[in-house]
């Protein structure tokens, strides 16, 4: 029993799922052609929304750098400044008031200016602060955690270690009692870009709150348990709302201020800059300058609201890169047109790119870029290979085709992708030509192996020639005979004719030849028969070795006509094949014959050319 082979198009398959695997699992070497692609669709959809209005920047732009001069000096400002900003802002009951400014450590040239924006904050429990999260390495030499916990909203989990400790950049310029603080670390992917935000940092079992979550617990608001979000962003890049420190500032000192009085009334005000010269700025999927304001503005937006994108697990891209790879291995099987598998992948992987946009206005990331990319690696592999195939079966179809058709035939038959499979085994209406040598076993009696192998091989290619001439099928050399036949594999409307014409030319072919060969062309003759009927044709013998023959009693009666020409006429033909192209010669008839196999007798016909 013959042990059944697997595919190739299987084997290509499990490579790329296995690459698939790999890559969803432990690589993620397509994750940033993962991100850009999303990063695209992002920027498209956020343009389309709008940040939540409750939330303003009073912005220290390039503006306010150059109008505070007077005021406040160059940056860094006196901290007394940002304090009376903070009760000007107060009394008008803002909801939170959010520094993206780190008071990191306490003005030694300037302490009084510390200390009246310390007393401004005490009078302000609403005012938030930043620090960030050093290198985990850097822990040992940190603050202790059980004693800075309460003070800094840090919640310890069943896991805290009581004597851990954490490395943390504080606001030290700000009193203790007013921390109200919150971490504001840049969370950037492999490529730089940041996509997502801290809820909390985990430190030895302990959670460490991010600045907005520290804001928007506080206001009420339910948190997400999980460790990170990744951004929902709403509108383009500095969209949302900002107002000028220096016009606010101004405005404060004005006795008659002419500003709107309830600007910030029930506001999420952060105050942070966007000034190109203190290089605040990082890159996200909006923008590679995008200010740091702005990031933590998105993310008090995004726990506020809800807003923050829900990311579909790898385990369901694998699966969606797994079910395109098995559908186009499907279709290869079945071998379909690989121009047309083509053609239904290409809007097929247009709508999976339409689904991850339009995944985005539910909130949710859905990657798809990596699923396809898998997909179409598959198709061009399989393409590949079927090209491939196709063109070993184009060479095989064409050294076949070559032993029995004329080359431009062979040539039309290929370039409409007749194969050896397609021609096999068809009922075809034929017309067989039989010729065989008279007087050979005498020939052969006087001449040596050599030289009458010669012989034939002259004899026969002449021949050949004329018979693919007229656009026969050389069916096979039986000893001295030559079997042809017309109709397949092409169709031919005018078989009968064709056939006719190639005897014709052979019976001119054989005078030429008995005088090419002098004296060992007196006795050398042939008789032709030719007959038109039904057949079986196809490739017959066995798996070692195959010949497109035709079979049938169309056949064994043109072989029988063919015996019949001895001592009538070098060519006869049926009346079946006379009757079909009766107007293109004339025909002598020979009457009727008897022929073996036969029980009613067979009248015969000589052919010749037309006359006058």
């Amino acid at each position: 029993m013959r042990r059944a082979l697997i595919s190739p198009f299987f084997l290509i398959a499990g490579f790329i799922v296995a690459l698939a695997a790999v890559d969803f699992s432990f690589s993620h070497l397509l994750l940033p052609l993962d991100n850009r692609v999303s990063d695209r669709f992002v920027r498209i959809h956020a343009g389309g929304l709008r940040p939540d209005p409750d939330i303003v920047i009073v912005d220290i732009d390039d503006r306010s750098l150059a109008k505070m001069i007077d005021a406040a000096g160059s940056w860094p400002w006196p901290r007394s400044v940002h304090g009376e900003l903070v009760e000007g802002i107060a009394r008008q009951h803002p909801r939170a008031i959010v520094f993206d400014i780190l008071f990191a450590e306490p003005d030694v040239y300037r302490p009084e200016s510390d200390a009246l924006f310390n007393e401004a904050v005490r009078r302000v429990p609403n005012a938030y602060f930043p620090m960030v999260r050093r290198s985990p390495s850097e822990d040992a030499g940190g603050i202790p955690l059980a004693e800075y916990a309460p003070a800094l909203g840090i919640a310890p989990t069943p896991s805290a270690g009581r004597d851990a400790r954490v490395s943390l950049i504080l606001p030290l310029a700000v009193a203790k009692e007013n921390w109200r603080a919150g971490t504001i670390n840049f969370v950037e992917d492999r490529d730089g870009i940041g996509r997502r935000y801290n809820v909390y940092t985990d430190a030895h079992g302990w959670r460490i709150p991010s600045l907005p979550a520290r804001v928007v617990g506080d206001l009420g608001y339910p948190l997400p348990d999980r460790e990170t979000i990744v951004l929902g962003w709403r509108g383009a890049a500095l969209s949302h709302a900002r107002v000028s420190y220096a016009d606010v500032y101004e405005d404060l000192e004005r006795k008659k201020p002419l500003r709107d009085p309830e600007e910030f009334r029930g506001k999420i005000v952060i105050v942070g800059t966007t000034a190109t010269g203190l290089h605040d700025i990082r890159a996200t999927p909006l923008s590679s300058l995008a200010p740091a304001v702005e990031i933590l503005a998105t993310a008090l937006d995004n726990l506020k609201n809800g807003g923050y994108m829900r990311t579909v697990p790898a385990p369901a891209s694998f699966a969606l890169a797994l079910l395109l790879v098995a559908a186009l291995c499907a279709a290869f099987l079945t071998r379909r047109n690989t121009l047309t598998i083509g053609a239904v992948l290409l809007p097929l992987s247009a709508v999976v790119l339409g689904a991850e946009y339009a995944a985005l206005s539910r909130q949710l990331l859905l990657p798809v870029a990596a699923p396809l990319v898998f997909a179409w690696t598959f198709y061009f592999a399989a393409a590949l290979l079927e090209y491939l195939r196709e063109r070993r079966e184009r060479e095989k179809t064409v050294q076949i085709f070559n032993r029995f058709l004329d080359p431009r035939v062979v040539k039309e038959l290929v370039s409409h992708g007749t194969t050896t499979e397609s021609i096999s085994g068809q009922a075809r209406e034929i017309t067989v030509l039989f010729s065989d040598i008279r007087g050979f076993t005498t020939l052969s009696e006087l001449h040596a192996p050599a030289e009458i192998v010669a012989l034939l091989n002259r004899y026969f290619s002449l021949q050949v020639e004329v018979i693919f001439r007229h656009g026969g099928t050389l069916d096979k050399f039986i000893g001295d005979a030559i079997m042809a036949f017309w109709g397949a594999p092409g169709e031919d409307a005018a078989q009968a004719e064709h056939a006719i014409a190639a005897a014709l030319e052979m019976a001119d072919t054989l005078e030429r030849f008995r005088q090419e060969i002098g004296a060992m062309g007196a006795t050398f003759d042939v008789g032709i028969g030719i007959h038109s009927g039904p057949a079986v044709v196809g490739f017959i013998g066995s798996e070692q070795r195959q010949d497109y023959t035709a079979i049938g009693d169309t056949v064994n009666l043109a072989s029988r006509i063919e015996g019949q020409t001895k001592g009538v006429s070098r060519i006869l033909v049926s009346a079946d094949t006379m009757t079909r192209c009766a107007g293109a010669f004339d025909f002598v008839g020979h009457g009727l014959f008897k022929v073996k196999g036969r029980t009613q007798e067979v009248e015969l016909f000589e052919p010749r050319r037309k006359t006058g």
